[in-house]
Order: C-alpha cells, then sequence, then structure tokens
C-alpha cells in the first residue's frame, strides 16, 4: 500500500497556483509520493497540475469530481483523467448526503451507473468515498444505508475510498468493514480520533496519536491489496496541517508504510 497525502488538509494553502505549487513541493518533502487531488482552493488545469506533481515526483492517484460532472460531462473527466495520468475517478459524497433519503440514493445509484460503465470503458477506475450517514438507517426497521448501495452496485463498477475515521464515527468496525469489502476497499483515508472531554465529541487527530487500532488496520489493508491510504485530517485544531501530515507519515512509515 503506497502512503499519500490528501490535499484536503491543506485546502487553506492552495488559495492561488503559486502557493499551490509550494504546497505540492512541501508534500513531496515530508516523504509523499502520491496525492489524492480534492478540496483545492484555486483554478487549475490537468495539465498544469500533471506538470507539477512530475516536478515534484507525485503521482495523482485519485480524484474527488462532482457528481453532476461524473454524469453529465463524463467524456471531459475521461480526458482530465488521462491527461493527468490518474486511473480513478472518486466521488466524495452523494448530493444532499445528510438528507437524502433512500429512493434519493438510490436514484443517484442509477443516474451514475451509465457514466461508470463509460469510466471502466475507458480504463479508469471509480471509487465512492464514505462519511459515518452511510452507517446509519432512514427507518430504524431498514437496512444500513451502506449496505443498501453495495448490493445495488456491483464491485467491478463501484470501488470504495474507504474513510476510516468516519467508519469508526458511524459504529462500524473498521478492520471488519475492510475484511469484508476486500474487493473494493482500493483506497483509504487515514486520520485517528480522539475524544475532546470539554467539547464531548471526537476530533480528527494525526495518524497515530488517537484510538484508533491502526496497526491491525495497516496490517489488513496490505493482506486485502489495497493501493494507496492517504492521510487526511479535516480540520487540526490551530495545529500546523503540515506538521499534522509530517507526524502521520514518520508513524504510518514505522508500520512499513511510505
Amino acid at each position: 500500500m503506497i502512503l499519500g497525502a490528501q490535499l484536503y488538509t491543506l485546502r487553506a494553502f492552495t488559495k492561488n497556483l503559486e502557493e499551490f505549487e509550494e504546497t505540492l513541493k512541501k508534500v513531496a518533502e515530508i516523504g509523499y509520493t502520491s496525492i489524492h487531488l480534492s478540496g483545492v482552493s484555486c483554478e487549475y488545469t490537468p495539465e498544469w497540475i500533471a506538470e507539477k506533481c512530475k516536478k515534484y515526483g507525485l503521482t495523482i492517484a485519485l480524484t474527488h469530481t462532482p457528481f453532476e460532472r461524473i454524469v453529465n460531462e463524463t467524456e471531459q473527466v475521461i480526458r482530465e483523467h488521462e491527461i493527468m495520468d490518474c486511473k480513478y475517478v472518486g466521488l466524495g459524497c452523494f448530493p444532499n448526503f445528510y438528507e437524502m433519503s433512500e429512493e434519493d440514493m438510490m436514484g443517484y445509484l442509477a443516474q451514475l451507473r451509465p457514466a461508470l460503465e463509460k469510466l471502466k470503458a475507458a480504463g479508469l477506475g471509480f471509487m465512492y468515498h464514505n462519511h459515518h450517514v452511510e452507517f446509519g438507517r432512514r427507518e430504524k426497521d431498514h437496512p444500513i444505508l451502506m449496505d443498501q448501495i453495495l448490493d445495488a452496485m456491483p464491485a467491478d463498477l463501484f470501488g470504495l475510498t474507504v474513510d476510516l475515521f468516519w467508519v469508526q464515527a458511524g459504529g462500524a468496525d473498521p478492520v471488519k468493514f475492510l475484511r469484508d469489502n476486500a474487493d473494493r476497499a482500493r483506497f483509504l483515508h487515514l486520520k485517528d480520533m480522539v475524544f475532546d472531554i470539554p467539547e464531548r465529541k471526537a476530533h480528527y487527530a494525526p495518524v497515530g496519536s488517537g484510538n484508533m487500532n491502526y496497526e491491525d488496520i495497516v496490517k489488513v489493508a496490505k493482506e486485502i491489496g489495497t493501493l494507496y491510504g492517504f492521510v487526511e485530517l479535516d480540520g487540526t485544531y490551530g495545529e500546523d496541517p503540515f506538521l499534522c501530515l509530517k507526524k502521520s507519515y514518520d508513524y504510518l512509515a514505522s508500520l512499513g508504510l511510505k
């Protein structure tokens, strides 16, 4: 499993092209060799990002692409990924995913399927990124949303970027979820969880500094053939995000990742 950086962590440092390039340089200097292209604040072209990543020895393994673009601009999305030499198109979440009904969700999947067939025909894969919502039920006697999603979509069209923090936050066991979805879990989002007693809620933390069982997570990810693990912190609570990425990198490197 290759260790990469999720650029959403560094979104505050991508406000213009000059700043974005400096951020890519710093990511490479930490030791990361790959990025998940997501959350960038400035406008850029596929040609620009491809050239800058080549300059700093980074590969673009995965994107987050808006649902509407995947569905309505499929051919253009394919061309952009070919320019970036990126083999996987990612979706961060469904539209209005906190409020969506089961009927909405199944409608989104129906809209996606023709586009996913086109991606597959072009040699690209699709990866869906979970939050905690998918591990809930819209009605107490209904199936879990994630189970409904996976039952509706074949693994060869619908892979997963498993966000391990959100799996645990949703009440599921990250290790068991990886084992149960070994044919889909090609990518991971790696961030740790701590409980803030004064605020009475869980917080993100650099990997290795929280309560999640990353030794077993990494072991299982290697066993099932996960391709990439991207360090991501949605928030760092005043700590330098680059330092958080380095702390995470150093810990994960001690577990044999690089």
